[in-house]
C-alpha cells in the first residue's frame, strides 16, 4: 500500500470515530441535562432554563420525593423488580418454547400456529374486551400477576427468536433424538445454550417493558401497596402539576411550593438509573444479536 492511500485510511478512521464520537456526545447530551436540571434549584430553573451544569445545587428535589414518599418508593421500587425478573424469565421460557416448536420443520400445522400469532399483531377485539376477559375470566384485577402476565408473550420476539432458532441444524435435533432425547430435552441442552445471544437480546426488551410499563397498573391496579415504580412516579408527578397549574383549590394548595420542573427529571433519573447500570453487562450481547439477526436477514 502506497503512503498517500495508507494515510488516506488514517484520515477515514479519524473522520468516523470523530463523527461516532459526536454522535455520542448528542445522545449523552440530554441524559446529563437531567441529571443537572434535578440537583438544581427550581428558582433557578424558572428565571435561566435548562443547562448542562445545575443551577444552585440543590437536593430539595429528591429530598421531596424521598422524605414525604420514602418508603412508598421502595416499596414500589420492589414490586417493579419482581414483576421485572419473574416477567422476563416467564416471557423468555414462553416466547423460547413457541419458537422452538415453530422451528421443527417436520412439526403438523407450524404454519398455522404462525398464522395464528401473526394474526393477533394484525387485528384485536380491542380494549373493552380485553379488560372484560382480564378481569371477569382471569380475575387480573390488584394482583401481581395483573403486571406480568397480560405483556408476557409478544409475537414479534418469538419470530425473530425464530429466525435464530430455524437456522439451527435439524441434524442435531436427529442425532439426539436417535439417542433418545426426547423433545424437552432438546429443546433445553441444545437449543437454549445455542440461542444465547437472542435469548439475551430479547430478554433485554421484556426486561424494558416490564421496567417502563405503567399502563396495566393505570388499568388493573387500586391498591397503592401493588403500585410499580413507574406508576408511582407518574401519580406523584400528577400531583404536582395539579397542584402548580392552579387546578386545585388555593385554600388546599395556597401555601404550597412544590418543585414541579426539577420533579420531572429527578423522576425520570429514579427510573433509568437501574437500566443504565445494567445495560453495560448485556450491551456485547444486545450488540452481538442485532449484528447476526443483520447478517441472517
Amino acid at each position: 500500500m502506497t503512503k498517500h492511500g495508507w494515510t488516506g485510511d488514517r484520515l477515514v478512521t479519524a473522520l468516523a470515530y470523530l463523527g461516532i464520537a459526536l454522535f455520542a456526545v448528542a445522545c449523552l447530551y440530554p441524559l446529563l441535562m437531567t441529571v443537572s436540571v434535578s440537583f438544581s434549584s427550581e428558582r433557578e430553573i424558572a428565571r435561566n432554563g435548562y443547562s448542562i451544569l445545575p443551577q444552585a445545587f440543590s437536593l430539595d428535589t429528591y429530598n421531596y420525593i424521598f422524605l414525604n414518599s420514602g418508603s412508598r418508593i421502595l416499596r414500589s421500587y420492589g414490586v417493579t423488580i419482581l414483576v421485572t425478573v419473574a416477567g422476563t424469565l416467564g416471557a423468555l421460557l414462553i416466547t423460547s418454547m413457541i419458537a422452538f416448536a415453530i422451528s421443527i420443520r417436520k412439526l403438523r400445522y407450524r404454519n398455522v400456529l404462525a398464522f395464528i400469532s401473526n394474526f393477533t399483531i394484525i387485528f384485536s377485539a380491542g380494549l373493552i374486551p380485553w379488560y372484560m376477559v382480564s378481569v371477569n375470566y382471569y380475575g387480573l384485577k390488584n394482583s401481581l400477576l395483573a403486571l406480568i402476565l397480560p405483556a408476557i408473550f409478544n409475537v414479534w420476539n418469538m419470530f425473530l427468536l425464530r429466525t435464530y432458532m430455524s437456522a439451527i441444524s435439524p441434524s442435531l435435533y436427529e442425532a439426539a433424538e436417535i439417542d433418545g432425547a426426547g423433545h424437552f430435552r432438546i429443546f433445553w441442552q441444545i437449543a437454549i445454550p445455542l440461542s444465547k445471544t437472542p435469548l439475551l437480546t430479547i430478554g433485554l426488551m421484556y426486561a424494558l417493558q416490564y421496567w417502563n410499563d405503567w399502563w396495566h397498573a393505570l388499568i388493573f391496579i387500586t391498591d397503592r401497596d401493588l403500585f410499580p415504580l413507574q406508576y408511582y412516579l407518574y401519580n406523584i408527578l400528577s400531583n404536582v402539576n395539579a397542584i402548580s397549574s392552579g387546578r386545585i383549590p388555593s385554600g388546599a394548595a395556597g401555601a404550597i411550593t412544590l418543585p414541579a420542573e426539577t420533579v420531572k427529571m429527578a423522576v425520570t433519573v429514579i427510573t433509568i438509573g437501574p437500566i443504565i447500570f445494567l445495560y453495560p453487562f448485556i450491551q456485547k450481547y444486545f450488540v452481538q444479536g442485532i449484528m447476526t439477526g443483520a447478517l441472517k436477514e
